[in-house]
């Protein structure tokens, strides 16, 4: 193992559980007071581990231990449940859905349960409100059925929330407990970590508190405080609320600490997917988490936001190192930006996946893009006027300024900052030549028939 990086030296630190009173953390409490106040986040949680030593700090009134929905981070931790029924042999990950689940049919029932963990299982990104809404898995079940597939299992990345309320629905049929009854027992309690979810079922009600999103003006900085909307039927995609002492907990279990996973199925988590592309998230995905090119290590993780949070885990298991950041304002994206940055700079290489830098170098799209592009009930809408221009529209939301760069990736505008950022990219069907899909937020959308 390589000797301690810059960031270890230069920020002393202590071993074990951080005190955020010591003077050892004054310097990463210093950075992360800074970030929050720059971006307008309420409250802020950071903690480092690096080959052994820790530091944490938090921002605002904000205590080490608060809960943060946690969005979906919550993933990872659905997929670290399912590997837990694959080592007591109650599950491969070969194992097609429908051996499992009842009402999927052939077509919805064909993805294994390692390519739903890697979202190359073809599976829509959500449902509709009445499927999600409806709380009864029968219910969901039969719109999953109804619904199809975006595209063949195997065939490619597009991130899907309903492929892990399937894994959720898979581990409550083969336990006989609820996804949080064996999220509490089997997992959390195992890592000592408290439960706390956003959403539960009616009777069960006794888990911690968690503190609230917010959404942060652009211009003015303002935050208001806002209502998580997740449903119990989307639970296992995304309903846990954790801490970043929580994160770093589970983090440090996938570099092959303490904890109740054996270390090959740590492995298979990890482990890059051929084929795998999620564009727009990260560099390659295993069985449950993402993958990050870093300077010296690959490391793994995920990010996740919820309504009005942003959280985020860096894993780099060589060498023993993890980040682990939670916030509770929208702009937190921003502020891991800035925090990856900082953290480099000061010597802790943490991998975090890198998109294209001279945005404002684009073409103009031909107008051949025009078009209807859809997952499931997701809708993306391609309009290139006479003039050039062009816009892309997500569920109503206008996307303007749409720009060609290279590879078929596009930018556009956002909204609410005003700033350029990536879109997506245009994918092409070798036998045609053609474009026949979108792939935005990682998720892939077929061209369904041009715009009138």
């Amino acid at each position: 193992m390589p000797s301690p990086s810059t960031f270890s030296q230069s920020i002393p630190v202590v071993r074990d559980v951080p005190d955020p009173r010591s003077p050892a953390d004054g310097r990463l409490q210093r950075l992360l007071t800074g970030l929050a106040h720059k971006h307008g986040v309420p409250a802020a949680q950071l903690v480092v581990h690096d080959g052994g030593r820790a530091a944490s700090a938090t921002a605002g009134e904000i205590t080490a231990e608060a809960k943060f929905p946690a969005g979906s981070i919550t993933k990872a931790f659905t997929a670290a449940l399912a590997m837990l029924l694959v080592a007591d042999g109650d599950l491969d990950p070969e194992d097609p859905l429908g051996e499992h689940l009842d009402g999927l049919g052939p077509q919805v029932g064909r993805p294994t349960v390692g390519q739903v963990l890697s979202h190359t299982g073809g599976l829509p990104a959500a449902l509709g409100a009445d499927a999600a809404g409806g709380g009864s898995a029968r219910r969901y079940l039969r719109a999953c059925r109804d619904a199809g597939l975006v595209q063949p299992p195997g065939l490619g990345f597009s991130y899907s929330n309903v492929g892990y309320v399937l894994t959720g629905y898979l581990v409550e049929a083969i336990t006989g407990m609820s996804w949080w009854e064996a999220m509490d027992t089997m997992l959390l309690g195992e890592l000592g970590i408290e439960a706390a979810f956003v959403v539960e079922p009616g009777a069960r009600r006794r888990t911690a508190a968690h503190v609230s999103g917010h959404a942060v003006h652009a211009v003015t900085g303002r935050a208001r405080p806002v209502a998580q909307t997740l449903t119990p039927a989307e639970a296992a995609a995304g309903a846990l609320a954790l801490s970043a002492g929580d994160l770093a907990a589970f983090g440090l279990m996938c570099c092959g600490g303490d904890g109740p996973l054996p270390a090959d199925l740590i492995d298979l988590m990890r482990r890059p997917v051929p084929g795998a592309e999620p564009f727009g998230l990260a560099d390659g995905w295993g069985l449950g988490l993402a993958g990050y090119r870093g300077a010296d290590a690959d490391w793994t993780g995920h990010d996740g936001t919820a309504d009005g949070t942003s959280c985020h885990l860096r894993i780099d298991a060589e060498h023993g190192r993890v980040v682990a950041l939670t916030t509770n304002g929208s702009t937190g994206s921003a502020l891991w930006t800035d925090l990856v940055a900082a953290l480099r700079a000061e010597g802790l290489p943490v991998g975090d996946y890198e998109l294209p830098r001279d945005l404002d170098r684009a073409a103009r799209p031909a107008a051949d893009l025009t078009g209807r592009y859809t997952n499931g009930d997701l809708e993306y809408q391609v309009d290139v006027r006479a003039d050039g221009g062009a816009v892309l529209v997500v569920d109503g939301e206008v996307y303007p300024e749409l720009a060609l760069l290279r590879d078929g990736s596009f930018s556009v505008r956002e909204p609410g900052t005003g700033r350029r950022i990536i879109g997506g990219r245009f994918l092409t069907d070798p036998a045609t030549g053609t474009v026949s899909a979108m792939q935005a937020g990682g998720r892939v959308a077929r061209r369904r028939r041009r715009a009138s």
